[in-house]
């Protein structure tokens, strides 16, 4: 049975193929790109671990400064832990033990100031959330889709793949995958690059929509959004949320 109550949560799930490859800064450019459009958009990020929050170090944070949405981080990342650990051992280092049921509840509010959210998660698809649970069990029990974002060099293909497969395992949609250049990428030392798009889509059947580029971590909201426009596909990104929408008015 579903966790959810009444107040269902509309939104798109980032998730990733590993840590540190991009999920905040692509759910903070691509939100900032939406509600450039005129979209009402917010972001959540249910649990983060690895700084303290007011560092101006967290996820939570990032997501903020890149949108430029007005909200409190603590609003944002109802759940954050200083310890740089998955979200299950870090919590319980600090005395916390996390359930699906808080987790959820706690994005609740977001939903009554936003028509949609972008949801990054914590690492990957099987990263251990609760005594019970995986992050896949948290993207399931939101039953919304998933936006997969991967690394742009060698190795994503087995990494991408692998995480389409446990998502697909779990009846969860998939709306699409995108790439990103992380700060270790040099395009002209990494000749799998050319080809891993093309690959991934082969095997997996899924739309790589598009290749993020590494941007300096200073840049404008400016340059966040002109990038995305250039290089992600926004169209399938917004009929998922568009879907849910109409769902969620006819239902």
């Amino acid at each position: 049975m579903s966790r959810l109550r009444d107040e269902s949560i509309r939104g798109l799930f980032v998730t990733g193929t590993d840590t540190d490859v991009g999920k905040t800064i692509l759910t903070a450019a691509i939100t900032a790109a939406l509600r450039a459009e005129g979209l009402n958009v917010g972001v959540w990020k249910p649990v983060q671990s690895g700084a303290r929050l007011g560092s101006g170090l967290t996820d939570s944070e990032r997501l903020l400064q890149i949108t430029g949405i007005d909200e409190r981080p603590e609003a944002v990342a109802p759940f954050t832990f200083e310890a740089p650990l998955t979200p299950l051992l870090a919590a319980k280092q600090e005395g916390v033990t996390l359930t699906l049921t808080e987790l959820i509840d706690a994005g609740i509010p977001l939903t009554k100031r936003y028509d949609t959210l972008l949801i990054e998660g914590a690492g990957g698809v099987a990263v251990p959330l609760t005594n019970d649970d995986l992050m896949v069990d948290l993207i399931s029990e939101l039953r919304i889709p998933t936006l997969i974002i991967a690394r742009s060099s060698l190795g994503t293909i087995n990494h991408t793949l692998l995480t389409v497969s446990f998502l697909r395992n779990r009846g969860v949609q998939i709306t699409g995958i995108i790439l990103n250049d992380s700060e270790w990428t040099e395009p002209h030392d990494d000749p799998s690059i050319a080809s891993n798009a093309e690959l991934i889509e082969q095997y997996s059947g899924l739309k790589v929509l598009g290749r993020f580029p590494r941007l300096r971590a200073d840049s404008h909201s400016e340059m966040w959004i002109h990038t995305v426009r250039q290089t992600i596909q926004l169209g399938p990104i917004r009929e998922a949320l568009a879907d849910q929408k109409l769902s969620h008015i006819g239902g």
